[in-house]
């Protein structure tokens, strides 16, 4: 049984980049665990009320469920204003909890993502998931968000790059059904944030695999030991 952990900025994005992957490790037999990493109605209330935060929290509960999440953890670290907040201060609490559950695999937001708060929590975790000092994750993949990977510059070289494909074609409606429970934060098609366009970039990825639906990552680091 591996011990999965997904790292996520905000309620949804856990879904968006990796849903059907956690259905499937959670069908495997794996235990899931989810960080949702923020709360915006510490870092910006005149836009996001502790009432509409308490809403999208219950959202992703109820998501979770479908997907065989067995614990989610909540913290509130300030959005959308983690690019002046202490890293550090992130990483040991991420630590905290990788110390508590061992995990060994991880799955992070890519760095290039528009959104500065997904490239503060890829770094604040990438320091609690050092190998060292006998650390437990083996693993580390990054995923795509849509509505923030896809809009992130295309100059330099922070784009999303995939190199590792997990074929969820038998995973996928269970990703479909926890991201209806969003309907905070759900849009219409041809928003990117939609159901029509996440099954759209499931078939893409699938068909670069020859498979009829895939989730698509960035490999950060993997480990083999005897």
């Amino acid at each position: 049984m591996n011990k999965v952990l997904v790292i996520a900025p905000h309620a949804d994005d856990e879904v968006l980049g990796c849903g059907a992957t956690m259905f499937r490790h959670a069908e495997l037999g794996d235990e899931v665990h989810v960080i949702v990493a923020t709360n915006a109605s510490k870092g910006a209330p005149e836009l996001f009320s502790e009432n509409s935060i308490d809403d999208v929290r219950k959202e992703a509960l109820d998501a979770h469920k479908i997907l065989g999440v067995q614990k989610t953890y909540f913290l509130d670290f300030p959005a959308p204003a983690l690019n002046a907040y202490p890293s550090f201060k992130i990483s040991i609490e991420i630590s905290k909890i990788l110390n508590e559950f061992k995990a060994d695999t991880v799955y992070l937001p890519h760095p290039g993502d528009l959104h500065e708060d997904h490239n503060s929590i890829y770094r604040a975790a990438l320091v609690s998931c050092r190998p060292q000092n006998g650390n437990s994750v083996k693993r580390i993949y990054c995923y795509e968000t849509l509505s923030e990977t896809e809009w992130a510059p295309m100059q330099g070289d922070h784009y999303f790059k995939p190199n590792h494909f997990v074929d969820v074609s038998s995973y996928f409606e269970a990703k479909l059904e926890a991201m209806k429970c969003f309907q905070s934060q759900l849009k219409a098609f041809p928003h990117s944030r939609s159901i029509e366009a996440l099954e759209a970039l499931a078939k893409y990825r699938g068909s670069t695999v020859g498979a009829e639906r895939a989730e698509a990552f960035e490999v950060e680091r993997q480990i083999v030991r005897n």
